[in-house]
């Protein structure tokens, strides 16, 4: 991979940001060992305590392993990194990658009935008044953008809902790679945030305290969207 100098007024974001291009790319491979420090400093432009910071925080998101003394070697960010490169790995280079839309339509599909169940179980009644005015505001709002952030904004409820630390985080991970998406997404989602009534039928389920009805209504509400975004992703991968 081809680094660039950064500006002065740059940061060791900038220069966490184009290792972490690098490693997610391919470019720096799983097992290979990083420039030095002070060959990294010269060619970005920056001071070796910029460069070590930036290091450290690839380090912490286990992107690479940092050695007292020795080389700073890339690891496999599939077994090692956490939901937060979820975003980077879906637009890489700014280009959106198949198989990783792909694994999150898949988990999104998977993962919103049983936290929908869960609001059921865990919220009930209490989630009757948020999740009402949100269908409300989606149902009002012609936009098809705006329709997918009232979406979003319902799921959030659900989610809280849910009561799972674990649930909240992918869900923000899933929602900080949904977001740039959502103007050409906007067709394509019809078939889901352009259904209210299967909202409704939703936020009916989990007011009502029946995790399996919730869990039903919520595969009713994302199946359709999600297959036709599964057979999109197909025809282009053909």
């Amino acid at each position: 991979m081809a680094l660039e100098p950064v500006t002065r007024q740059s940061t060791p974001d900038k220069v966490f940001d184009q290792i972490l291009s690098g490693v997610v790319s391919g470019d720096f491979a799983a097992g290979e060992a990083l420039p030095s420090e002070r060959r990294l400093a010269d060619v970005l432009g920056v001071s070796r305590p910029t460069v070590r910071e930036a290091l450290q925080r690839l380090a912490h998101a286990g992107l690479v392993e940092v050695r007292q003394g020795g080389a700073t070697t890339v690891r496999d960010f599939r077994r090692h990194a956490g939901l937060e490169l979820l975003p980077r790995l879906l637009l890489p280079q700014g280009e959106l990658d198949l198989s990783v839309a792909r694994s999150i339509l898949e988990a999104r599909l998977h993962n919103g009935p049983q936290v929908a169940a869960l609001a059921a179980e865990r919220s009930g009644a209490r989630l009757a008044e948020p999740l009402g005015d949100a269908v409300a505001a989606l149902e009002a709002d012609p936009d098809p953008v705006f329709e997918q952030r009232h979406a979003l904004r319902f799921w959030d409820h659900v989610v809280d809902g849910a009561d799972s630390v674990a649930f909240r985080l992918m869900f923000n991970s899933l929602r900080l790679a949904y977001e740039p998406l959502l103007e050409p997404l906007a067709p394509l989602m019809q078939a889901e945030v352009g259904r209210p009534e299967a909202y409704r039928a939703l936020a009916e389920a989990i007011a009502a305290g029946d995790p399996d009805a919730a869990r039903h209504a919520a595969e009713d509400l994302l199946r359709p969207a999600t297959d036709r975004l599964l057979d999109a992703i197909r025809r282009l991968e053909d």
